[in-house]
């Protein structure tokens, strides 16, 4: 008896184990998109709040549900895409990009319970869905970049390097390089010690914002409410299917790995739906979509086979509202490395583009150059479907283009008519 009681207690505590590694290796991504959301209108702590509630909510119904050790986060990409992109460039308020969220995840849903998942997958060439992600992965790179100081606008020229005799830039060089050497050296939950070490040498250095503050946070802020008064104007679906998009493309590619390391491939269809799921309710939380965060790797590694580990992960998630404080005096200079990394590794996908055949590779790098290059991912992935039935065209290959990537192409030509014109 003690045998076999010991037997189901090692699994449990594999199980939470593997659970508590996965929280670490994820919590980073409550400051860091708490910061993105700030860009688009609300403040940092109610950011913060939302990213939590988010994460636990979809990693609890992912563990639950699903019974899978998956963490659902807001996507990284995803969160610049809703803040620089759909509410920046097309000048919407929170609410309104929250109600771009809210139809993108429903059409995520509608992909997730019929065939038209299927139907998109084989409509789009795997060139251009390289092409986004390292599009968005130089787009990451472009912002750490950014935020650190590291490049600013030039007086000449559209870039130059930064100030190097400025205290910020210093403090945020030397923790990039701290960061790059935890994360080669695979050290367990590298970006929440890269924060950690980052915060302190800010403090050391005297960079401010490196103080823990009383938080208080408006409860009526949190209860979020999608607004469609902007839904008459053809700039929101133009917002909505980009977003779509990505969202369905990158879970199928990031679930089906995940699920081939678990030796689950037929789990695919559930996890699909609760991410879709998981993504949709995100408007209700306040911040961007979750996807399953790619650090869930880290889960599967440490033996993380069911859902008592996301359990124990989402319920440390929810544990943390209660750490904002703390969170808070995070500076930029020790979040920007993290943006940095994260962009190259998304980055790493160029390898897959077809670079020798130039009716795949053109378009898509189209993509990868115009996403950073007009600070914005909509219109960077514009470039890239407009271009491919054309150069499919002029090789005398139009055979080969499907009817639903044609209508793609012919809504994002309308976009650019349309900015053309004024409207």
């Amino acid at each position: 008896m003690n045998q076999s009681s010991t037997k189901q207690t090692a699994p449990l505590r594999n199980e939470i184990i593997a659970g508590i590694i996965g929280y670490f290796t994820t919590v980073y991504i409550v400051i860091v998109n708490g910061s993105i959301l700030s860009e688009a209108g609300i403040t940092l702590e109610t950011g913060m709040i939302a990213t939590i509630i988010a994460s636990f909510v979809g990693t609890m119904v992912m563990g639950i549900f699903g019974k899978l050790p998956l963490i659902l986060i807001p996507g990284m990409g995803i969160n610049a895409l809703f803040a620089y992109s759909i509410i920046g460039n097309n000048g919407f308020t929170f609410q309104e990009g929250l109600a771009v969220v809210l139809v993108a995840g429903l059409i995520f849903l509608i992909t997730a319970f019929s065939k038209l998942g299927v139907i998109l997958k084989d409509a789009i060439p795997n060139s251009l869905k390289h092409g986004i992600t390292v599009g968005l992965g130089f787009f990451l790179i472009l912002l750490g970049l950014e935020n650190s100081g590291l490049i600013i606008s030039g007086e000449s020229t559209i870039i130059e390097i930064g100030d190097f005799t400025s205290t910020t830039v210093i403090v945020s060089l030397i923790t990039l390089f701290i960061a790059i050497f935890l994360f080669v050296k695979n050290i367990p939950a590298n970006f929440l010690l890269t924060m950690v070490v980052g915060t302190i040498l800010a403090a050391l250095f005297g960079l401010p914002n490196t103080e823990v503050s009383t938080v208080s946070v408006n409860m009526s802020e949190l209860l979020f409410m999608p607004s469609f008064t902007a839904a008459g104007q053809f700039s929101f679906w133009l917002a909505v299917f980009p977003l779509a998009l990505i969202l369905i493309f990158e879970n199928m590619g990031i679930l089906s790995g995940q699920l081939e390391m678990l030796h689950r491939e037929k789990s695919y269809k559930k996890a699909f739906r609760i991410t879709a799921f998981s993504a949709t309710a995100s408007a209700f939380f306040g911040t961007s979509p979750t996807v399953s965060g790619a650090e869930n790797a880290a889960v599967i590694a440490s033996g993380g086979k069911t859902g008592k580990a996301a359990i124990t992960a989402g319920l440390l998630f929810l544990a943390t509202i209660f750490i904002i404080p703390w969170i808070s005096m995070v500076p930029n200079s020790a979040i920007s490395p993290i943006l940095i990394i994260v962009g190259f590794l998304m980055a790493q996908n160029i390898r897959h583009l077809p670079l020798d055949n130039v009716a795949e590779s053109i378009p898509a790098m189209l993509i990868v150059v115009m996403i950073p290059f007009t600070y914005s991912i909509g219109d960077g992935m514009a470039f890239g479907f407009i271009a491919y039935p054309i150069v499919k065209a002029a090789l005398g290959k139009q055979q080969e283009l499907s009817k639903p990537l044609l209508a793609i192409s012919i809504l994002f030509s309308l976009s650019f008519i349309m900015k053309i014109v004024g409207l």
